[in-house]
């Protein structure tokens, strides 16, 4: 027992040595070809033996991510070290990083609450349907089951998207739409297509916390719009364009994220006037469609994907497992992204599309969305009254969707309040994640079908 423990004990101080090193040369201050600390001031440094630095360090040259001079030292690797999204941007609180509330979401446990999560329970989602779809695709022919897709994507399931488009006023041929393995995916290629890094690029503030963190990845510049109930504030909107000259616009339309809001027509043509006056491309973000009762107006609908680029997937409604999502844009557009795609993914995610495209063209999923929609609809409004009777006042009145975007009490930051909250294994989303120029601190969104638990409610009135 006592040998375990002195075991143990050297593991985690070598472990620690090796940390140390690791956030250093990802921090960058230990670039490529730096000398790093003799063996001797590191231990004195970080208050351990001589010989656990001389196994970390053995031990990171074998990763590859030191290499060692005899006679002179050890030196970090010439390789670039692994970049950290932390470190690209202002040294902001975790609880404010705009990976805060997916790292928490993610990583807890499914029996905890987690009203600061993006996404419905598994409860809510279409099991029989999946069921079913997974029953016709095992009795599928051996190349669905493992080969490679096309790049561009199953034709069926592009067919079928394409008609899916149109209910909602957007035309786009099959041959317009190139399907990814996510909607993060599609915006990812979109920013390796469309950017290069130094850019500027336009967000909703608030916005969806990712995307900040996916431009990061890319080193583009965000500048912040405010929105309103109806869209992007225009007048600020102009003055972005202006001083900043953004080459694009990132936005929801429909189903805002994280407001709930939906955009005006008048607005959206506003939106796009300026868009051609000052050559701005525009992603419109659209994967809460198959929420809406009555579909809103669309940026691409309006513009017959000239300027607009939509993009979806069907995580929220369908399954946050089965990985695949969709890019429709200008024609000549596709061929250069279908490039992008080979040399990030090689070639399509056959089986996640072709059960997707069973799933799809089964009445059950449209019964399904349209007993759904009833249901969020019953939890905005129950959920709403309830966060009134604690002081927590939502900012506008979705037409549809599950979030709820609110002002907390006055006073009342929303970081520390996700902070207390975690203490109590409650997951919430503080605002300034979703703000580029952290205005949100007083504002937090809620998932109203992730509040169907009473511990909710009793941890909210608690610690506030």
């Amino acid at each position: 027992m006592v040998d375990e423990a002195v075991r143990m004990e050297a593991t985690s101080r070598i472990g620690l040595v090796m940390a140390t090193i690791r956030q250093r040369i990802a921090g960058r201050s230990l670039v490529p070809g730096s000398r790093l600390p003799s063996v001797r001031s590191l231990a004195g440094s970080l208050q351990v033996s001589v010989s656990t630095v001389v196994e970390a360090y053995s031990r990171l040259a074998a990763e590859g991510a030191i290499v060692s001079r005899p006679g002179s030292g050890f030196y970090v690797a010439t390789q670039v070290a692994p970049m950290t999204l932390a470190a690209i941007g202002p040294d902001l609180d975790r609880a404010i990083d705009p990976l805060w509330i997916s790292r928490q979401s993610l990583e807890a446990d499914d029996a905890i609450p987690k009203p600061g999560c993006g996404w419905l329970p598994a409860t809510w989602l279409p099991e029989q349907s999946l069921r079913k779809g997974l029953r016709t695709l095992s009795r599928a022919g051996v190349e669905a089951l493992s080969n490679y897709g096309s790049p561009l994507g199953l034709a069926p399931l592009r067919r079928l998207i394409g008609r899916r488009l149109g209910e909602r006023g957007v035309e786009a041929s099959p041959d317009q739409i190139l399907l990814t393995e996510s909607g993060t995916q599609a915006i990812d290629l979109l920013c390796r297509f469309l950017l290069e890094p130094g850019d500027t690029v336009v967000v909703d503030d608030p916005c969806y916390f990712n995307f900040q963190a996916l431009l990061r990845a890319h080193r583009i510049r965000v500048a912040g719009v405010p929105y309103t109930p109806n869209g992007p504030d225009i007048e600020a909107f102009t003055t972005i364009l202006v001083e900043r000259r953004p080459r694009l616009y990132i936005t929801n339309s429909a189903v805002h994220n994280p407001t709930g809001a939906t955009l005006s027509p008048a607005v959206a043509h506003r939106v796009l006037k300026l868009a051609d006056q000052h050559g701005l491309v525009v992603i419109e973000d659209d994967i809460f469609a198959d929420f809406e009762h009555t579909p809103a107006p669309r940026l691409a609908g309006f513009d017959g994907l000239e300027r607009v680029i939509q993009i979806g997937s069907f995580s929220k409604t369908l399954s946050a497992a089965v990985r695949c999502g969709f890019i429709a844009a200008r024609q000549e557009w596709i061929e250069g992204l279908i490039d992008l795609k080979i040399a990030t993914a090689f070639g399509g995610g056959r089986l996640s599309e072709e059960l997707i495209h069973a799933i799809l063209a089964d009445s059950g999923f449209r019964k399904h969305n349209e007993a759904l929609r009833t249901r969020l609809e019953r939890a905005r409004r129950d959920v709403g009254a309830r966060l009134r009777d604690l002081g927590i006042v939502p900012w506008t009145e979705p037409r549809a969707g599950m979030f709820l975007w609110c002002r907390l009490p006055a006073g009342r930051d929303s970081a520390d309040l996700a902070r207390a909250a975690l203490a109590h294994n409650l997951v919430l989303a503080p605002g300034n994640a979703f703000s580029a120029t952290q205005a949100a601190a007083g504002y937090m969104r809620f998932n109203v079908a992730q509040m169907q638990d009473e511990r909710t409610f009793e941890i909210l009135r608690s610690i506030l």
